[in-house]
């Protein structure tokens, strides 16, 4: 049973595209996403440095076009698929509930939003890695801050103003390492409620077809069934915790074997090899680990 899972924000990196761009295909559907979203995805996903890619407008459809452009050159068909975050979008449209252009194009409303929303008040993000969950959560509390992403055990992400982060930073929570994300606001939590109403008018535009595969929520870990849930969930879901160590509970109780994170690849391949042990995981990077799904896909 094949996982297909869609990284989030964060997961890009200066040149993301260079490796896949002679993939059939792959070109030319970034090169579409782009003019979806008025963007030059191709330029930004090859020369463009960290300053331009840290941009939330930006990096939201950048991520999402290229893991639907690589899923789709790459053949992959999954038996359940999820999205962390914005990757949620690209799971949505793996799923059948919206086209790729639809997708890229509703992201492109979000990035915009949420950096308009981020630039209200100077906030950020930063994994919390290891230490007891209990003391972890009272420790975030303490400084005012919010846990917006359940990842997995021992690898938490806490978010808000960022002087009450470099406090976390500065005294830390017992055998923990606070490590500062490359985002550009406290993503997930009340900051964003400003970002819901642009977003939520887009998606009230948009017609949802049902799910063709089991899709998963970032809310719970629920398998979505119906279309119309899925988007309303995609907007709530801006201001409110992801759940991805629900999502990783679900993907073991649905008996999944295998699991590949599409590109840019890395994040959620590691907490699956954490989270679901004896999972054969493939984190896609480069066209070589196309190889590896030989009698998988």
């Amino acid at each position: 049973m094949l996982a297909v899972v869609a990284p989030g924000q964060g997961s890009q990196a200066p040149g993301l595209l260079n490796a896949w761009l002679d993939l059939p295909g792959v070109r030319e559907s970034v090169g579409a996403a782009g003019e979806a979203v008025g963007l030059d995805l191709l330029r930004l996903g090859t020369t463009a440095g960290d300053d331009e890619l840290v941009a939330t407008e930006v990096t939201q459809p950048l991520v999402v076009a290229t893991a639907l452009a690589v899923a789709r050159a790459a053949g992959l068909h999954a038996d359940v698929v999820a999205g962390h975050s914005v990757g949620e979008y690209a799971a949505a449209a793996l799923a059948g509930v919206i086209d790729d252009a639809t997708a890229v194009r509703l992201v492109g409303v979000r990035g915009k939003a949420m950096a308009a929303a981020s630039a209200l008040v100077p906030t950020g993000m930063s994994a919390v890695l290891g230490g007891d969950a209990a003391e972890v959560a009272a420790a975030v509390e303490a400084q005012g801050l919010s846990i917006a992403n359940f990842n997995a055990n021992g690898q938490v992400v806490a978010a808000g103003p960022l002087e009450a982060l470099a406090a976390l930073g500065a005294t830390p929570p017992t055998k923990t390492r606070v490590v500062p994300l490359k985002v550009a606001g406290a993503f997930h939590t009340h900051f964003m409620e400003p970002a819901v109403a642009d977003v939520s008018a887009a998606v009230n535009a948009v017609t949802a077809a049902e799910p063709q595969v089991p899709l998963l929520s970032n809310a719970d870990g629920a398998v979505v069934t119906s279309g119309a849930e899925a988007l309303r969930r995609l907007v709530r879901q801006i201001a409110a915790p992801v759940r991805w160590d629900r999502c990783s509970d679900t993907l073991a109780r649905l008996g999944v074997t295998h699991l590949v994170e599409l590109a840019p690849a890395g994040t959620l391949a590691a907490l699956a090899k954490r989270a679901l042990p004896g999972v054969q995981v493939v984190a896609l990077k480069t066209p070589s680990d196309l190889d590896v799904l030989a009698g998988v896909a």
